[in-house]
């Protein structure tokens, strides 16, 4: 886990996306997210949120999921070599209240299917956490939007195991600050 007290540069995050390519994941199976029910010792979460009810609004969703807007307008800054696609790494810095933390993913999977979209992500050794998150939009047959996040994960940093109320209070702020983004995604 790296933290650091000042905003990291495209530089910074390349790099690290470049030295987490041939990191390999740090939990095992993949596909956690699309699992019903999480392994033992892991937490699963959902989160959604209905966003409409026109293919406008899951045009917009999809567009802000490929080019990582939901992340950056969450407050993270982003460095991906374009959208998610399968075993591309992505580097971010998450805003802390006082400086930022490094996390480093590999995209697993991607779905781009009619009505479907988005993808997953697994945790690399730069990253406080082990697990999965998901991040889909899907229209379903009535025509609602709805934007799901789904995560399954557990501490894997001393400081993250020492103080988890705290994990998980970042973790639902940074997901409510994803559902936010999308939000204003879709109605900009």
């Amino acid at each position: 886990m790296s933290i650091r007290f000042t905003r990291p540069t495209s530089a910074d995050l390349c790099a690290l996306a470049e030295a987490g390519a041939g990191d390999a994941l740090t939990y095992a199976p993949v596909g956690l997210s699309a699992m019903p029910v999480a392994p033992p010792g892991y937490r699963l979460d959902r989160w959604s949120r209905s966003l409409g009810n026109d293919a406008l609004t899951f045009g917009r969703a999809a567009e802000a999921i490929r080019q990582w807007r939901v992340h950056e307008g969450a407050g993270l800054i982003v460095h991906a070599d374009g959208p998610p696609a399968k075993n591309s790494v992505v580097a971010m810095a998450a805003p802390l209240p006082l400086g930022y933390i490094d996390v480093v993913c590999r995209v697993i999977d991607v779905i781009d299917q009619p009505g479907r979209f988005g993808f997953s992500y697994g945790t690399l050794p730069v990253h406080p956490e082990q697990g999965e998150e998901s991040f889909t939009v899907c229209r379903h047959d009535d025509g609602t939007v709805v934007f799901e996040i789904v995560a399954v994960s557990r501490p894997r940093h001393i400081l993250a195991r020492a103080v988890p109320p705290v994990a998980r209070r970042l973790q639902r702020a940074a997901t409510n600050r994803y559902l936010d983004a999308m939000q204003r995604a879709v109605n900009s």
